[in-house]
């Protein structure tokens, strides 16, 4: 069941809903502290109308407000990160070292957590990749471990000489430079819109609410994301078909014309840009 399609929710499957597996009573709170308490008299999405455009249409069908659409928001207006953890830079200049798009960048963002066996399952499949990696770890990320003292010794050794470790990254940056080819991700909207911008397809390990829309419409409808399934093998694969396959030189096609159009919106007379106008007009005329 969980596999089959929600009737006029395409692409959604019911395993991709975002409050599948919840107590009723928790999705009921959740729903209710996120429904507006009084009519909305407009919307500002940091999305892009081609991202979506059936959702953002039944959208404007059922609150009859004006939607703007002004994303990606990091690009518009920029800022410095706001994680509380120091950025190491020392990673872009270990990229400078790396052949082109050979990387594979892999970071779970800033709250989610994993268990000891499915960090040694990630460990053991970007070792036996053969691929160059940048895996950010954030302190305390391991449930049980500081950081990364649950890699058996030898892994530990052999990551090293495949690839670097961090406890935070420059996102922005990393995901900017020549040598990433692929975005190994949690799905949060943020990072989605900063590897498409960027034109790096992602592998997707959707954790909760959101991300498993956004993983959904990643692999299914914007076709730059796969999909992983947490087991060294399967890992060791998928990496090896977004870097090096011809599945990842489809991914990767499809992510770069993804990015055009990202920035077209953001040119001149594109949609964000529209619509960003249109809400300081908006806001001054009320």
């Amino acid at each position: 069941m969980l596999q089959e399609m929600v009737p006029e929710l395409h692409p959604l499957r019911y395993k991709d809903l975002p409050f599948i597996g919840f107590p009723m009573n928790q999705i009921l709170q959740t729903i209710n502290m996120i429904t507006p308490k009084t009519p909305p008299s407009a919307f500002l999405w940091n999305t892009l109308e081609f991202l979506e455009p059936s959702a953002l249409t039944r959208i404007r069908e059922q609150y009859q407000v004006p939607i703007f659409t002004v994303g990606p928001l990091h690009k518009i207006i920029p800022t410095p990160s706001t994680s509380f953890l120091d950025e190491d830079t020392n990673c872009i200049t270990w990229l400078d070292k790396q052949a082109p798009k050979s990387v594979v960048y892999v970071s779970l963002g800033s709250l989610a957590n994993t268990d000891e066996k499915t960090s040694t399952e990630m460990a053991w499949g970007l070792a036996n990749s053969n691929q160059p990696f940048i895996w950010v770890v954030r302190p305390g990320s391991v449930r049980g471990f500081e950081w990364i003292e649950f890699l058996p010794e030898g892994l530990a050794v052999e990551m090293k000489v495949r690839g670097l470790i961090v406890k935070w990254a420059p996102q922005k940056e990393v995901l900017a430079h020549f040598a990433v080819g692929g975005f190994w991700s949690h799905c949060g909207w943020n990072s989605t819109l900063e590897s498409a911008f960027e034109g790096i397809p992602m592998l997707c390990q959707p954790f909760k609410l959101d991300q498993k829309v956004t993983c959904r419409y990643l692999c299914h409808e914007w076709k730059m994301g796969v999909e992983i399934v947490v087991e060294r093998g399967e890992i060791e694969g998928v990496i090896r078909r977004v870097l090096v396959g011809k599945e990842g030189e489809e991914m990767k096609q499809r992510a770069l014309e993804i990015q055009e159009k990202v920035k077209v919106a953001l040119s001149y007379g594109g949609s964000s840009y529209n619509s960003l106008k249109e809400f300081v007009e908006y806001i001054l005329s009320q």
